[in-house]
C-alpha cells in the first residue's frame, strides 16, 4: 500500500494501521482506477504474491520501504533467500537512511537506493508548509542538513547504487554530479510526454512513471 489510508486507492475508508489484513483483502484496489472496468474483482496482494506475479515479467521491482527499518530488512532478507533472482531484478529504496543501513547490514548483496525530495520535511508535495511559526523554520533547517548529508556522505556511507530524486530537481549538472560518483539517478514521477522526451533524450535519465502506454501533456 502506498498511502497511510485506503481511501484514495481502494473502495474503502480508514487508516491502514487500524485495519487487519483480512479487512484490507476485502477492498477493491481497482475501484478508482481509470481502467477499473477491465479489472473487476481485484484483490490487494501480499508482498510474496506481488513478487511472484512480477517475476513472470522482465520488470525491475522497487521495494519502496516507508519505515519500520528492522522489520522490513528482516522480511526482505528472507524473501531474497527464497527468490534469489531478486538480486538481479530489484532495488530496495527508502526516504529513510536507517532503512537502507539495516538492509545493508542484513544482506550486502542487495542493491539499494536512497529516495529524496528536497524540503520534504518542511513542505508538502504541493508546496504548502507543513507547520506554523518557528516549527516550520526548524524543519526547514533540518531539510537543509538532510539534503547536504545525502549528497555529501550518506550515499557513500550506506553504499547505495542509485539515487531516486524528485523530477523537478534533476538537471544536466545533477546527472553529472552523480555520474562522477558512480551512482545512477532515477527520477520520479515522470508522466507527461514532453517530460519523458526530456528525460530520455536530453538528460538520458532513468525515470519512474505511472504509465508506459498513455501519453499526455500538462494543461
Amino acid at each position: 500500500m502506498h498511502d497511510r489510508t485506503v481511501d484514495r486507492t481502494t473502495d474503502g475508508t480508514g487508516s491502514l494501521d487500524h485495519l487487519t489484513f483480512e479487512e484490507v483483502r476485502k477492498l477493491n484496489p481497482a475501484a478508482k482506477h481509470r481502467l477499473h472496468e477491465k479489472f473487476p474483482g481485484e484483490k490487494i496482494p501480499t508482498l510474496k504474491e506481488a513478487i511472484l506475479e512480477i517475476l513472470k515479467t522482465d520488470m525491475t521491482i522497487f521495494f519502496d520501504v516507508k519505515g519500520h527499518a528492522v522489520q522490513a530488512s528482516v522480511t526482505l532478507k528472507e524473501l531474497y533467500k527464497e527468490f534469489p533472482e531478486l538480486y538481479n531484478r530489484s532495488i530496495v529504496c527508502s526516504f529513510e537512511p536507517l532503512v537502507i543501513f539495516k538492509m545493508r547490514q542484513a544482506d550486502q548483496k542487495v542493491v539499494t537506493a536512497l529516495t529524496h525530495r528536497p524540503w520534504s520535511l518542511s513542505y508538502r508535495g504541493n508546496g504548502k508548509p507543513k507547520f506554523d511559526g518557528y516549527k516550520q523554520y526548524l524543519y526547514m533547517m533540518l531539510d537543509i542538513i538532510l539534503d547536504w548529508s545525502h549528497h555529501a556522505f550518506l550515499w557513500k556511507l550506506l553504499g547505495v547504487s542509485a539515487f531516486l530524486m524528485q523530477k523537478n530537481f534533476v538537471s544536466m549538472d545533477y546527472m553529472r554530479f552523480w555520474a562522477e560518483r558512480g551512482v545512477e539517478v532515477i527520477a520520479w514521477t515522470v508522466n507527461y510526454t514532453d517530460e519523458k522526451r526530456y528525460f530520455e533524450h536530453i538528460l538520458q535519465c532513468i525515470y519512474i512513471t505511472d504509465s508506459l502506454t498513455e501519453h499526455s501533456s500538462p494543461p
